[in-house]
Order: structure tokens, then sequence, then C-alpha cells
């Protein structure tokens, strides 16, 4: 496939990164010179074992550090269910009692999940989160007479094929730091631009605009203290509390609604004719009908995972690619877990968890010990209910995801893009992405940059025919194809 590039996923037979087994190489805390240097060693010792048990204490450590990403994953996934399952409802006339409970069964169901992939069997697999992208393309699925269960089925096995076949890493392998560091800007500068615009119109919204500049500036004051003082990773917990404690003292309104429970765990009550969904369970012309997004789904996956992997090589130390993000073991952990939880009846589509990955990376912590955490406190979340107003207050979410997800992405993306020929291909990545989404312009860029119109010569020239323009090329043409198919290009009319 040509020269191998600084993307492409560590082999899983690869030398341990220190001789000996990490339970003996430990050290304590105490014998460091600094808690930096710490956490560091104990990523440069630990050696994941794949479909194989790991075990806390044996293979890797908790640490309170585990807890800032657990907290951020668990805000994050409280508010994309929501999201969907929202959005599921308000197309299909379903009321607020099936969004709540719906909500509360995915958080269990992602929890077995975590627990078995990332916490136990595949930890270099980042945790099945929810595909965010999809949510402007839920109306379009509902009103073409797509059913959820057949959406998300079809999104598990595509997934698990693309994993299967390496098709995930093959594609981050061919993507520069230039695609990939514009790619991050991009969505970075979105995120935060509409994070801000989305507190701003819930400030005015209750007539009281001047608590959106005071929390947001108070929130930029602490992210730049943490900054100075080496204490980023805790940036999530304390701008929450700042963000929602400053309103609230300003008069915001808020109370706790959702009371503790359990949702319905039968599959049948959810795809019953008159209960759940009120759907049934799907037709084979509810497949056909969400083929098209399902390819779609699925190939947005590719520069989702390539991101948030990136962005933990940028953030952890040297010797450390043995605890990187697996991109194919992360499909399979996606891909199934969606199939899981469709036969089941939730209303998550699965990706990369963004808002886990991104403050673990943050605090140099490797992917298992965190994930059994937020696990934890998902079932916590449902079975409590509270949790849940306070993680979807827009005081809280939107600083949360803002300097928990956004402005990292951001740094991380001007960080790769900072030597080399890297602007080039930046730049058009964030042109073509503002032109119709994030998919079309990485596959676009990622073929011209490959190609050697942009960027690197010298990378271009490397490259089999193969790795630069007949991967790259064929990408482009199924996505665009498929996005012309269900009108996702600007001023052409949907082609199905």
């Amino acid at each position: 496939m040509g020269t191998r590039t600084e993307f492409d996923q560590p082999s899983s037979d690869a030398e341990p990164n220190k001789s000996g087994q990490y339970a003996d190489l430990h050290k304590p805390s105490s014998s460091f010179s600094s808690r930096d240097d710490y956490l560091e060693h104990e990523l440069q010792i630990m050696a994941p074992k794949r479909w194989r048990p790991n075990l806390p204490f044996k293979d890797y450590r908790f640490e309170w550090e585990d807890t800032i990403p657990a907290l951020a994953a668990t805000i994050g996934k409280v508010v994309m269910v929501g999201a969907i399952a929202a959005t599921f409802a308000s197309q299909l006339g379903l009321g607020d009692g099936f969004i709540l409970e719906n909500v509360r069964y995915e958080l269990i169901i992602v929890s077995v999940f975590i627990l078995l992939f990332s916490g136990f069997f595949l930890p270099t697999a980042n945790l099945a989160g929810t595909h965010g992208p999809l949510i402007p393309l839920i109306p379009i699925v509902v009103a073409a007479g797509g059913h959820p269960m057949a959406f998300g089925l079809l999104i598990g096995i595509f997934g698990l094929l693309l994993a299967v076949f390496k098709g995930g890493s093959l594609l981050a392998s061919l993507t520069s730091r230039g695609v990939c560091g514009g790619l991050l800007l991009y969505l970075g500068f979105i995120g935060t631009t509409s994070q801000v615009k989305k507190l701003i119109a819930w400030a005015e919204g209750i007539d009281m605009a001047h608590i959106a500049f005071i929390v947001i500036f108070s929130t930029i004051i602490l992210y730049a203290l943490l900054e100075h003082w080496k204490k980023r990773w805790l940036a999530v917990p304390l701008s929450c509390l700042i963000g929602g404690g400053v309103a609230f003292l300003l008069g915001a309104p808020f109370e706790f609604s959702t009371g503790p429970g359990l949702p319905n765990f039968n599959p049948m009550y959810w795809w019953g004719d008159d209960t759940g969904w009120m759907l049934g369970l799907p037709t084979v012309e509810n497949f056909v009908v969400v083929l098209p997004f399902a390819v779609l789904a699925v190939a947005m996956w590719s520069p989702d995972f390539l991101g948030h992997q990136v962005f933990q090589k940028i953030s952890y130390p040297a010797r450390t690619e043995r605890v990187h993000m697996n991109i194919d073991d992360t499909m399979v952990s996606a891909a199934t877990r969606q199939v899981a939880g469709s036969l089941m009846g939730g209303a998550n589509f699965t990706s990369s968890w963004g808002t886990y990955m991104v403050p673990a990376a943050i605090a140099k912590r490797p992917i298992p010990a965190g994930a059994i955490l937020t696990a934890l406190f998902c079932v916590l979340a449902a079975v409590m209910g509270y949790p849940m107003d306070l993680a979807i207050w827009e005081p809280v979410l939107c600083v949360a995801l803002i300097v928990g997800v956004f402005v990292p992405l951001l740094e991380a993306g001007m960080e790769m893009t900072r030597e080399g020929k890297t602007t080039q291909s930046a730049a058009i990545v964030v042109f073509a992405s503002s032109l119709v989404n994030p998919a079309f312009g990485w596959s676009l860029t990622m073929l011209l940059d490959n190609l050697g119109l942009i960027g690197s010569k010298e990378r271009s020239a490397e490259l089999s025919h193969m790795s630069r323009w007949i991967i790259p090329g064929a990408m482009f043409v199924i996505l665009t194809t498929v996005m012309a198919l269900v009108g996702l290009l600007p001023g052409i009319p949907a082609l199905m």
C-alpha cells in the first residue's frame, strides 16, 4: 500500500513499551518528582491485551484523574442521546416520557458495552459514544419512511464490515497531518461558536442575557489559569461548577424534576405496535430506505475516529503507542454496541466517544480505568434521574462541551498545522467542510492532498497508486454520491 504515514495504527503484536509486566513495573507516585511524570510513566509501562481480560491493578490502575473524562463523558452522553431521542420523538409524535425513559435505557445499555470492551477485552477501543452529525438527518430518514431499528442495524453491520477489513485504519493512514489538523480546526471552531450561541440564546430566552456573558467570561479566565498552572484536565468539572454556580447565583431558574427510576428492559415493549416507539418491527422496505443513510453514517466514522486518535497522540508522551486508541477495535466496539442497542430498542446511533477521549488525553490517562468509571456514572445518572437534569442545564452543558471538547480540538488542530506544508491542506478542509460537511471536506481534501495538488509533494510522491488516488478517489465518489442521493449537497435536490 506504499509508505507508512504518521497515522498508521500501531501493530497489535508490537513489543511492549518496556519489558516486564505492568504490575512489576508500576511505581508509587511518591517516587516521581511530579504528578505528570508519574502519569506518563503509567502510560509507558502499560501493555494492553486484545480479546483477553485486562484487570484493574494487574494491568492498569484507577487514578483520581480518571473521574474527569468519566464525568465529561456522562454529561455528553445524556445530552447527545437526549437530542437523538427528542428528534425522533418530535417526528413520530412521541411524548417526553418516551425521551426520558429511552435515555435511561441507553445509559444502562452503554454501560454494559463499556465494561465489556473498553474496560476489559479491548482496552485500546475508545468508548462507543453518539454520532452527533446524524441528528440533522433524522427528520429526512423518518420522512422517507425509515425505521430506527433498520437504520441502527445497518450502521452496525456496515461498521463491522469496515472493521473486519481494517478499512478505518487504512483511511486514517492515508490522511496527512494537514488534512487532519484542518478537520480538527473546523470541528473545534464550529463546535465552540455553536455552544456560545446556544448559551446566549438560552440567557436571552429567560430575559437575563447578561448571564451568558458572565458565565463565558468566567470560563475563559478559569481556562487560562488552569493552562498556566498546567491543570487543564480539571477544566470540565471546575467549569461546570462555575458555570452552573454563577448562573444560579445570578438568578437563573433551575429545578430538579427527574426522579429516581428504571426503564423498561423488554425489547418487545420498545418495538411493539402500540408501546415504546409504536412502530412495530421493520420491513424489508424500511431497510431499503435507510440504506444510503447508513452508508453515509459509517463513512463519517473515519474522520471522527481519526480526530480522537490524533488528539491522543498529540497529548501522550513518547513510547506510549501501545495505549493509543485503535481505530479498527473502536469500530468493532461501536458496531457491536450499535447492533445490540438497536435490537433492544435504544435510540442511540453510535460513534467514537469524543467527550470521553479528549479529556482523557488531556489528563494523560489510558482508556480502561476511566471507561469503568464512566459506566458507573452512567448507571448512577440513569437510576437517580436528578443528575440528568443538571447535565442538560445550559450553563453546565455548554461550558462542559466548550472546554472539554471543542477548545482542545482547536488547540490540537493548530498544533498539527504548525510545521511542514500543512496549512494549504488545512485551509481546504475548512473550506470544503463549510460548503457541505466534515465528511465531504475530509474526503475531497484527502484526495487532493494525496495527489500532490496541495500539501507535501514529497509525501505524495512516496505513495503507491492505490494510496495516492484509487482509494481516496473511490471514497470521495462514494460519499458524494450518497450525499447527492439523500439531498445533502447544497442547491441540489435529493436524487432519491
